[in-house]
């Protein structure tokens, strides 16, 4: 938090103390006021008490505006900048750690703890010290011996209670979290998935399984609703016990009519900051479980080491030399849906995590040498965890290199920065997010300066002129591209990689999920429209690879052939094995 906020922060808690003094002073004044005035005294007597009345009921209003206003300013900007550090500490790539819809629930949720603890934590327990603080001066000013009553009773609604709540709902928020985030996965599954589940029949099993934990989470939140309800109670209980206390006293002290109603409605009214805070306490318990998810994101160690003094972006032309390239991928901890409790309160077994992309013991790539020379293009093929998206990713500087050496220009590729490398070598890869958007603010995405003419050229090479004109350029997309099929995300995907237009492209599978007419024209139509520019092609497909000037065969991460196409299919091996069964197929 900085300086400006933190000065806005004392300002809040200034004016909620004012506040709530404002209302002391209030009730103070009015039972003094009302009881003197029963004794019919001459009316100047009562004209100060008149004056502070009004005074103290309208800075009540006053100052509270000014808190509200303040506190919530401040709380609000905190948990903006919460997401702002959240967003950039995802900036960097991360080995995968947590779901799609665990990571919103987490951007959503668990931000807003930020602004609870200020508004709802913080805020009111500096209120209700200030508050409670006058209201003994008070009792010390009348009848000291009601004054220490009236301490213990705050004693024990202020810090005995909170502190009771807080360490019984911290048996049960600590499970609340994940356990959200586990339906959030569930729900997303069945609304992302829903076509896919329905296919399989595992739509009934798939909504089972957020029914339950729904009834998880449902079952956790009725146990800290239950915390809740003790603590309203006992707050309101020890706030009677205290004004019977304090009346009592004050009678048998023989304090008078005045000073006895003063006593008991400042002590009444005492109660009135300091009774939330049990509630708080018990808040306070599920803001800690949520800002320690949110240090799990932020502390995440990034998959690539950023350089201390970067080397300046080398200058296109590029030659990329890639030698003896070895990448390892330590095994994620992918689960399934993010462990959460089951209805009766134990947290249930954790499920076991997916293998890692191209396997998780072996290299996956292992030994990779390639030369990436000025408008060359290399084809790379291979059996599915060949490593060839390892390929693209360390490229990339999504990965970390085992050993080896990848530079572009000379200049090892661990002393670029990332946003640099990525500038140089980017383009089309698996598994490209669409947003909920227009078609045009899709593609710009790429080219936020390109004009019409540049669009529509884009969406020409990657062969979706004819879907753009009928649906328009001002089309709204579904979130995630759930509005078109498979072959039209990719296209889109293309058109998007085509219009960024990197020194070097790199294209993972750019007719994945289309037919086989559609393809092919694709395919004679990306090889056309990257001649003479550096292209690193990944693909299964290898009809039209007679115009690439290199193909490099990978098996279990190792490079088994290379050369041009009709050389590899003349010698027997993977290649030419893909190419009888990809000629049979055709015919």
């Amino acid at each position: 938090m900085n300086r400006r906020m933190g000065t806005r922060l004392v300002w809040a808690v200034l004016a909620g103390s004012a506040a709530d003094l404002a209302g002391l002073g209030l009730i103070a004044a009015a039972a003094w006021l009302i009881t003197r005035a029963a004794e019919q005294p001459p009316l100047a007597a009562l004209s100060v008490a008149i004056v502070a009345t009004r005074a103290f009921a309208t800075g009540k209003g006053v100052f509270r505006y000014a808190e509200r206003l303040t506190g919530h300013d401040v709380a609000l900007r905190a948990q903006a900048g919460t997401r702002e550090r959240l967003y950039e500490a995802l900036v960097p790539p991360q080995r995968p750690r947590h779901g799609g819809a665990d990571l919103l629930s987490r951007m959503v949720d668990d931000t807003e703890a930020v602004q609870d603890l200020l508004v709802r934590c913080l805020l009111p327990a500096a209120a209700a010290a200030m508050a409670g603080l006058a209201a003994v001066v008070v009792g010390l000013t009348i009848l000291p011996v009601a004054a220490l009553v009236l301490v213990a009773g705050l004693v024990v609604a202020g810090v005995a209670l909170p502190a009771g709540t807080a360490a019984a709902a911290r048996r049960w928020s600590a499970r609340i979290a994940p356990a959200r985030a586990a339906l959030a996965s569930r729900v997303a599954d069945l609304v992302h998935g829903s076509a896919d589940l329905a296919a399989y029949g595992a739509d009934d099993e798939a909504l089972a399984k957020a029914l339950a934990a729904d009834e998880a989470l449902a079952a956790l939140e009725r146990r800290q609703a239950r915390v809740h309800a003790a603590a309203l109670a006992g707050g309101t209980l020890v706030q009677g016990l205290t004004v019977a206390g304090v009346v009592l006293l004050a009678q048998g002290a023989g304090a008078g009519s005045v000073g006895t109603a003063v006593l008991a409605l400042t002590s009444l009214v005492a109660f009135e900051p300091v009774l939330p805070l049990a509630a708080a306490g018990e808040r306070m318990a599920g803001i800690t479980a949520a800002l320690r998810r949110l240090r799990e994101v932020r502390s995440a160690a990034p998959a690539t080491a950023e350089p201390a003094a970067p080397a300046p972006r080398p200058e296109a032309p590029l030659t990329i030399e890639i030698d003896d390239l070895v990448v390892r991928h330590a095994a994620p901890d992918l689960t399934e849906v993010p462990p959460h409790p089951e209805p009766s309160g134990r947290p249930a077994p954790a499920r076991p995590g997916r293998p890692a992309p191209d396997g998780a013991g072996r290299p996956a790539l292992d030994g990779v040498s390639l030369r990436l020379t000025p408008g060359k293009r290399v084809a790379i093929v291979g059996p599915s965890g060949a490593g060839k998206s390892t390929l693209l990713a360390a490229l990339m500087r999504l990965v970390e290199p085992e050993s080896g050496s990848i530079t572009v220009n000379g200049v090892g590729l661990g002393d670029l920065a990332g946003d640099d490398v990525r500038a140089l070598m980017t383009g089309l890869t698996q598994d490209p997010y669409i947003f909920r958007a227009t078609l045009r603010d899709n593609l710009r995405l790429a080219g936020p300066e390109a004009d019409d003419e540049a669009l529509r050229r884009a969406v020409r090479d990657a062969r979706l002129d004819g879907w753009v004109e009928r649906t328009g350029w001002d089309a709204e997309l579904g979130e995630d591209g759930r509005t078109v099929s498979g072959g039209q995300l990719q296209r889109l995907a293309l058109a998007r990689a085509l219009l960024y237009d990197p020194p070097v492209l790199l294209l993972d599978e750019p007719a994945e999920a289309l037919d086989e007419e559609t393809a092919d024209r694709l395919m004679a139509d990306l090889l056309d429209v990257t001649r003479d520019r550096t292209t690193l092609l990944v693909t299964h497909r290898l009809k039209g690879l007679e115009s690439v000037d290199e193909i490099v065969v990978l098996e279990e991460g190792r490079v088994v052939q290379r050369g041009r196409h009709d050389e590899l299919v003349s010698v027997p091996g993977y290649y030419r094995d893909l190419w009888e069964s990809e000629v049979l197929t055709r015919r």
